[in-house]
């Protein structure tokens, strides 16, 4: 892009504190609001249904994370490429890659709305569901399935209208359909006495009408150059997307792999302790819920910098991408901190918002919370950077550091501690895999910060 072509872009020229707030900001609302599917469908099914229908969320979980995933790869993938390609002035190859990604998220919702419903019940067995939650399980699991397709261009789909600077229409389109769900929730679990199958209906209702104004959007307001021609999705954008949005998806899938793994683990060793299976069910559950919060504020940080990244990046702007990192850094840190505190000072409280249970429930609760999250106040700096990566091109980076906490260091922890400490094993695994992704995560990003450094040295 020519000098004048930058400038003219606010990306290149506002104060990054007030580029952070504009993007970010609205980013944050959205993942947050997307998390609250999740934690307002299990605070109301706690009250409503108790601990069997806060562990069937829980089973649940996984296809949440997938679709998740998939909505990621597409998503930071479509909109990282049309970040970057519009910094370097090639506007009509980044509004193709747009198309693709549009077309790819409606055609990948309706194939695993498809598998999740023909296959339900070898899923659940999968996703380590024991007899008693299986009914409850089957109910949510069953319904929620019909939002997916909805849900996944929602999720995505935001990241391109971000992408296409107008992030506040992007947290406008979350924000609708979590009031939606957060009203039909209780009336359809209280109310109407539907229970669990009423909080999955509402979650449903709500993520079609999100996902309704994700169409809108693109149908109306945009101001990406769009054509019809280019929502046939084309091998070789295909290929640009799934290369720098494959390290948020392999992030999620990761945690899909743990949140299975972990299941099981806790039901097999669960039924040798004090607790059973069904309690360690419930309260991983909820605290990972919980958490979502905390790891969603973190997100919203790194995709909300994702335009600016890109864009300053394409443009050799590499002084603006430095600063924007490291503010990025600070905010990450500064959260961390915060919720550290709320979740070593508040455990039971925090577990209390999502329903009663008995005294065994919210001890093993309790013990979980403090160890397991020890590690909180740095937790925000491994999506962070990989967020990082990603934005700038680095995708092979991207993926080795979405990779660091939940395969490479997680997944065997919590396969070898409980050998030797017992369902124990599962909550040390967690601050030990969190601590070393962390400085993993930073030791690549000093290492790029420098690199950029020498580049524009070098002129």
């Amino acid at each position: 892009m020519n000098e004048s072509g930058v400038t003219r872009n606010p990306l290149a020229t506002e104060k990054t504190w007030k580029l952070i707030a504009k993007f970010a900001i609205p980013a944050i609302i959205s993942m947050l609001v997307s998390s609250l599917y999740n934690i307002v469908d299990q605070i109301f099914i706690g009250q409503g249904v108790g601990m069997l229908g806060n562990a069937a969320t829980n089973i649940a979980f996984p296809v949440s994370i997938i679709c998740t995933a998939t909505a990621l790869l597409l998503g930071i993938g479509s909109s990282s490429n049309y970040n970057l390609e519009s910094g370097a002035g090639n506007s009509e190859k980044a509004s193709q890659i747009v198309g693709t990604g549009l077309a790819m998220l409606v055609i990948c919702g309706i194939v695993i709305s498809g598998v999740v419903l023909v296959f339900l019940n070898p899923l659940l067995q999968v996703f380590g569901v024991t007899l008693e939650v299986l009914p409850y399980a089957q109910d949510y699991t069953g319904i929620t399935a019909f939002g997916i397709p909805f849900l996944i261009l929602t999720t995505g789909g935001n990241h391109l209208i971000r992408a296409d600077r107008s992030p506040t229409y992007s947290m406008m389109c979350m924000l609708t359909g979590a009031i939606l769900n957060t009203i039909l929730d209780p009336l359809f679990i209280f109310g109407f006495h539907l229970g669990i199958q009423g909080a999955a209906w509402a979650t449903v209702i709500g993520q079609a009408v999100s996902g309704l104004l994700v169409i809108l959007y693109f149908t109306s307001f945009r101001k990406i150059e769009l054509s019809l021609s280019m929502l046939k999705p084309k091998g070789v954008f295909l290929k640009a997307i799934a290369s720098l949005g494959m390290a948020a998806c392999i992030n999620q899938v990761a945690m899909a792999v743990v949140q299975i793994t972990m299941n099981n683990t806790l039901r097999y060793y669960g039924a040798s302790s004090v607790y059973g299976t069904d309690i360690p069910l419930a309260c991983v559950g909820v605290i990972s819920k919980v958490n979502m919060v905390f790891m969603a504020i973190c997100i919203g940080i790194s995709q909300g910098c994702q335009p600016i990244w890109g864009f300053n990046y394409g443009a050799g702007r590499y002084d603006r991408v430095r600063e924007t990192f490291l503010k990025a850094f600070w905010l990450s840190l500064t959260v961390g901190i915060l919720f550290f505190c709320c979740f070593q000072l508040f455990p039971r409280q925090l577990v209390g918002i999502f329903g009663t249970g008995s005294e065994e429930y919210f001890r093993f609760a309790e013990r979980y919370f403090r160890i397991f999250m020890m590690m909180t106040f740095i937790n925000g700096i491994q999506p962070m950077s990989s967020g990082f990566f990603t934005s700038i091109g680095k995708a092979k980076l991207g993926i080795v550091v979405s990779l660091t906490r939940q395969v490479i260091f997680l997944l065997p922890l919590i396969l070898i501690f409980p050998l030797f400490m017992g369902i124990d094993g599962v909550m040390y695994a967690g601050p030990i895999a969190d601590g070393a992704a962390a400085m993993a995560a930073m030791v690549c990003a000093v290492r790029e910060l420098k690199k950029m450094r020498q580049m524009e040295a070098g002129g």
